[in-house]
């Protein structure tokens, strides 16, 4: 679905499947899409022209939020996608001076943001509002005896199964830290869902598109279907209006015995498979960028159909300069400090 108005959009994080679904979903004649990314490797640097791509710092990097501010200015963009979790608080801390720039931010509020990466306070905010495992903060006040084995610990903050493991002796949960950056969590034994979900700026929820992803490799989905499920769509709705979601997020639910889904996480940004969810007959990112560009957000809920991704490599070959001009802009931006 193309936008509705001309503008010039840059969407960082073009090394991973997040940003270059973006690109790809929102290309249109109407759109100058900017690529921009921390490495200049990213092989969504290369699916624009030359004139626009960008080096940025890292989205841990103090100087990172201002830096890719005075990167707007000088492009002349008006509208920013992050897809890379470092990069969201750092940018929705400065919204006011990007929106000053003129430049809006397809990103949900701070306070949202704040809730989805701290697993402990999404814990809080979502309990009885939709089901959530049983969950522990391993924290001082710890009791190693209060959760069933198996158990989950992860850690409270991060995305992905990065640092995430499956415990069945109590020992090992006697031996955790006690420095609050980990949680125990009830083990699910059934299926897992992703759902994604597009809000509009006032926190209407326009959809809420579940996937199951079929095969995973290196923690990415490389096949995977869409599902009509009223369980899961509802499920996903609740959790968005209980965060205050006013873009696009990914809900992670996972089945409890019984059958009924219990949230994981939520991850606050586009994911890496929404081509799924657009081939679907949903286009969260036309239709987020579009209303940052000023059109009006559509009536929910929006339609979608089940169907089927597998997914394959696919090169790009241009000249080495190029390649070489990226390297020696971020050569530049990495010796300025």
């Amino acid at each position: 679905m193309p936008v509705e108005r001309p503008g010039r959009v840059l969407v960082t994080g073009v090394g991973g499947p997040s940003g270059v679904s973006v690109m790809r979903a929102i290309a249109s004649e109407q759109l100058t899409i900017f690529a921009a990314d921390i490495d200049p490797y990213a092989a969504g640097l290369y699916l624009v022209p030359e004139a626009q791509r960008a080096i940025l710092r890292r989205g841990d990097d103090p100087a990172f939020a201002a830096h890719l501010l005075g990167l707007c200015r000088e492009l002349d963009v008006g509208v920013v996608v992050p897809t890379v979790d470092s990069e969201l608080l750092p940018l929705a801390a400065m919204r006011e001076q990007f929106a000053r720039a003129g430049v809006k931010l397809v990103l949900a509020s701070e306070q949202t943001l704040a809730v989805c990466l701290d697993k402990w306070a999404l814990h809080g905010r979502c309990a009885g509002r939709v089901r959530v495992p049983g969950t522990w903060l391993v924290d001082a006040g710890f009791d190693p005896a209060a959760p069933a084995l198996p158990a989950i610990v992860k850690p409270r903050s991060g995305s992905g199964s990065r640092g995430i493991e499956l415990l069945e002796e109590r020992e090992r949960l006697e031996r955790l830290p006690r420095d609050g950056t980990l949680l125990v969590q009830e083990h699910l034994p059934g299926a897992e869902y992703s759902l994604d979900v597009l809000a509009a700026a006032d926190g209407s929820v326009l959809a809420v598109v579940p996937r199951a992803r079929l095969k995973i490799d290196s923690g990415i989905a490389i096949t995977g279907r869409t599902l009509r499920d009223e369980r899961l769509e509802s499920f996903g709705a609740t959790v968005a209006q209980a965060i205050g979601l006013t873009t696009v997020a990914n809900v992670q639910a996972k089945e409890a015995p019984g059958g009924e889904p219990a949230l994981l996480e939520v991850n606050p940004r586009f994911p890496g498979t929404m081509p799924l969810t657009v081939a679907a007959g949903v286009d969260m990112p036309s239709l987020a960028v579009g209303e940052a560009l000023g059109a009006p957000a559509p009536r929910a809920p929006l339609p979608f159909e089940e169907i089927a991704m597998v997914r394959y490599l696919e090169e790009r070959f241009l000249p080495y300069e190029q390649i070489a001009a990226q390297q020696q802009a971020a050569a530049r931006l990495n010796g300025a400090g």
